[in-house]
């Protein structure tokens, strides 16, 4: 299977034959991430479970919600490493049997500090997956089609959390146990899915192989994230991936404020973040159909640009029109860039430290997305609608971060998966032997 050259269209990069021709284990994470995120009520309900079942303050539970995000970025970044020493699946499955139990033991724990450290390794635990699945995506997919897959990945991602707080309202509105329940098995079914049909990794004739299993042992990586950090070209992409989330996050954190300042109703804002999920539910996929195949670096600009000025739109005066129009520039900003961000550090990286490499991209978003709205707040309290206007120059930042971190994306020829596709429940040939 062979890349289409830079700035043509290739028929073997559609969307339906990118998703009929993936491996069985792609399409088994696929699966498994939507049904993963159709549990996903934790972070959701966390606050209300709390306050209204558990009796804490607004104080506690908001308390324990930040302690549940800051575990998540830890998370991301120990899952990236995990992925790398004993694989995507192995870091799939000791994620979400780990999310399982703790997810449950949020529900019985007596005191508030149990009920701390229990939220924390939850966060922790719960985000092994993310790095080892995007390495696995990444793995399996031909250079040519790692773009379009991230934006399947992402669909299918976004369908499973629209949907969960239905569901969630729904369990929630008979009993809390069977939320965590909920959430539980969500999580063990997605373990499943790791243990049935994601690969092992394929031995290789450098690599020894466990006597046992007959698993290739895959070298240790050296310099672990410190070598990611001398690579000063992606410690910039790292930096584009915290302003994008930081200055993304904005929509949530200052617009409903700002929209409220402005006497508009709650139900106004409610449509702009509406519109905002139905344009990238619907259109992302028919969009990374074109710009898949134009240069990462550029699509990253591009990304940029819209996004910074889309919310520095919002500084305007002229009414709901100015929220309408900048959020349908920022929206078109996340569908052009949004999978070719998230496809990049498989771009990147060297394969000993691809986990780490993915880790570390998900870490820096994660950690914007903690950081974000506090900062967009404290702006909003100190230079009010001006604060859009450093939206925009943040946004500026990332176009000057992306140009000099990034490269094309497009300079490599497209290299054979190394993992095995083989389903871990049928033999791979050092196991028939």
């Amino acid at each position: 299977m062979t890349s289409a050259a830079p700035g043509t269209t290739d028929d073997s990069t559609g969307i339906w034959a990118t998703i009929r021709d993936a491996p069985l284990a792609v399409k088994a994470l696929l699966v498994g991430v939507f049904v993963n995120k159709l549990g996903w009520f934790l972070q959701v309900f966390l606050v209300l479970f709390l306050t209204t079942s558990k009796g804490f303050t607004d104080v506690q539970a908001g308390t324990a919600l930040g302690v549940y995000g800051a575990g998540s970025v830890v998370g991301l970044i120990i899952g990236g490493s995990l992925s790398d020493k004993v694989g995507p699946r192995a870091a799939v499955m000791i994620s979400m049997f780990g999310m399982a139990g703790f997810v449950l033991a949020i529900a019985y724990v007596p005191s508030y500090p149990a009920v701390v450290v229990v939220v924390a390794l939850a966060g922790a635990v719960g985000q092994f997956y993310r790095p080892a699945s995007a390495a696995l995506l990444t793995e399996l997919t031909p250079k040519n089609r790692q773009v379009m897959i991230f934006a399947v990945y992402r669909l299918a991602m976004n369908l499973g959390t629209t949907a969960a707080p239905l569901i969630g309202a729904a369990l929630v509105s008979i009993s809390w146990n069977l939320l965590f329940i909920g959430e539980a098995l969500a999580a063990l079914a997605y373990a499943v899915v790791a243990i049935v049909a994601l690969p092992k990794r394929r031995p290789v004739a450098d690599t020894p192989a466990d006597p046992v299993t007959g698993e290739a042992v895959a070298p240790e990586p050296t310099g672990g994230y410190l070598a990611v950090l001398r690579d000063y070209k992606y410690v910039l992409f790292l930096l584009c991936m915290f302003i994008n989330a930081a200055i993304y996050m904005q929509y949530l954190a200052v617009l409903p404020l700002h929209m409220k300042a402005d006497g508009l109703s709650t139900w106004w804002f409610s449509a702009v973040v509406a519109l905002n999920g139905f344009i990238v539910i619907t259109c992302e996929l028919l969009v990374t159909k074109v710009v898949q195949h134009w240069p990462a670096r550029m699509v990253a600009i591009i990304g940029f640009v819209l996004l910074g000025g889309g919310l520095a739109f919002y500084a305007l005066p002229g009414g709901i029109a100015i929220f309408v129009v900048g959020t349908l520039l920022w929206t078109l900003a996340e569908i052009i860039a949004g999978p070719t961000m998230f496809a990049y550090p498989g771009m990147a990286a060297p394969q000993p430290l691809l986990g780490r490499y993915v880790g570390s991209a998900h870490a820096m978003f994660g950690l914007g997305s903690a950081l974000g709205p506090f900062l967009g707040v404290w702006l909003w309290n100190s230079v009010g609608p001006q604060v859009w206007l450093w939206c925009g120059l943040a946004g500026a930042v990332g176009v000057v971060a992306a140009y000099f971190g990034m490269s094309s994306g497009t300079d490599e020829p497209a290299e054979e998966p190394v993992l095995d596709i083989t389903p871990a429940a049928e033999p791979l040939p050092s196991e028939s032997s």
